[in-house]
């Protein structure tokens, strides 16, 4: 037996409407069948479901239990959706040159790579750029002069019996690209690098957090005289430490400028950044290495600029994600120290780098006391 009700006013945010309410009775009381309907319409399923939700609603009318079991398949059917892929419409833009031209004092090659920009949606590689002129010249005017590698947009420089190693340590470089008509230049300085004196391991036993592990550390003492800025690499059995929140740099022995860590030895969460903090499937902590395992640290000097860029670089890529990216720092493009004669930006960085490097491997019956 269908009974139904009198009209009853139902306030909207924004609109009032008549709805009617229809319920279908059973000895255990009044359950709706349809929660409303605006008068002398017909509408389908679909138009019951995603009419606006009221935010005043006179539930004397409900009397009787409501069938939760109908309540849950409204409300499911109301909130899901459909997922299908969305690539909106970009405005074309010029390409913009990116020049990734990190240079040290270490034998070897030394290789500055030049490409170019390409739309966000093309899934293609950086296309290289070839028919640039590649050279560094120092303040004493020696110049070393990069040619081009079987790679595209690789520019190699390779060491001589006359220059076995790439710049003098105090030293300032220029760095000079010329494509066509245009001129690239940025000026960086090979800084001073203190010595690694050991890297060690230590034994943590495991509680509510992690299990038993062993974690690394990295000894060295910053050199005195304040702004020496240091960028520390880490590998752990050959592979390179790379995600965004393992970046670790060092404004003298501490971290921040205008810190008071000048001529100590690299503080704590400094040293034990060289350890990789993994999880499972489980979310279960990952010891960070086990027996046998072998971890190698790289200090480079970097330039005050470099410091600040690998900073700016850390919180754009380790971004929280979800709810908190509300409150994140917002996205915004990283500084370059590239210079370009039209005036058109170009974006990467050049910066001259010393190097010192110290290796160990975990062996649990030598660890220190």
């Amino acid at each position: 037996m269908l009974i139904t009700w009198s009209w009853e006013f139902i306030m909207f945010m924004d609109a009032k409407t008549h709805s009617q309410f229809i319920f279908h009775k059973k000895v255990s009381g009044l359950h709706p069948i349809c929660l409303f309907r605006p008068k002398g319409q017909k509408l389908p399923l679909s138009g019951v479901l995603f009419l606006r939700f009221p935010t005043i609603l006179n539930f004397r009318l409900m009397t009787g239990k409501i069938n939760i079991y109908t309540l849950l398949f409204i409300m499911s059917a109301a909130f899901s959706s459909c997922e299908e892929d969305f690539f909106p419409p970009l405005e074309p833009a010029e390409p913009l040159v990116v020049v990734d031209a990190w240079i040290n004092n270490l034998p070897g090659k030394q290789t500055i790579r030049i490409t170019e920009t390409h739309p966000y949606f093309d899934n293609v590689f950086t296309p290289g750029i070839e028919n640039a002129t590649v050279y560094l010249i120092d303040n004493e005017g020696i110049q070393y002069d990069f040619t081009k590698s079987f790679s595209p947009g690789d520019y190699e420089w390779n060491p001589t019996a006359t220059q076995p190693v790439m710049g003098i340590i105090g030293n300032t470089y220029e760095l000079t690209i010329l494509i066509d008509d245009i001129e690239i230049s940025a000026i960086s300085t090979l800084n001073r690098v203190p010595e690694i004196d050991s890297v060690t391991f230590r034994f943590v036993e495991g509680n509510s957090f992690f299990p038993d592990s062993y974690f690394a550390s990295f000894h060295g003492l910053d050199l005195e005289g304040p702004g020496d800025t240091y960028w520390i690499k880490a590998y752990k059995n050959g592979q390179y430490l790379s995600k965004p929140n393992e970046i670790n740099i060092a404004f003298d022995g501490g971290i921040g400028f205008g810190n008071s860590a000048d001529g100590i030895p690299f503080i704590q969460p400094i040293r034990d950044a060289i350890n990789p903090f993994d999880t499972d499937g489980n979310d279960s902590f990952i010891p960070p290495y086990i027996p046998g395992d072998s971890v190698m640290v790289e200090l480079h000097s970097i330039s005050n600029e470099a410091y600040t860029l690998l900073a700016e670089l850390r919180i754009q890529t380790d971004r929280p994600g979800g709810f908190a990216e509300l409150f994140a720092t917002p996205l915004a493009n990283i500084p370059s120290n590239l210079v370009r004669s039209d005036e058109i930006p170009v974006l990467g960085f050049f910066c001259m780098s010393a190097i010192s490097i110290k290796g160990e491997f975990l062996d649990p019956d030598n660890l220190p006391e």
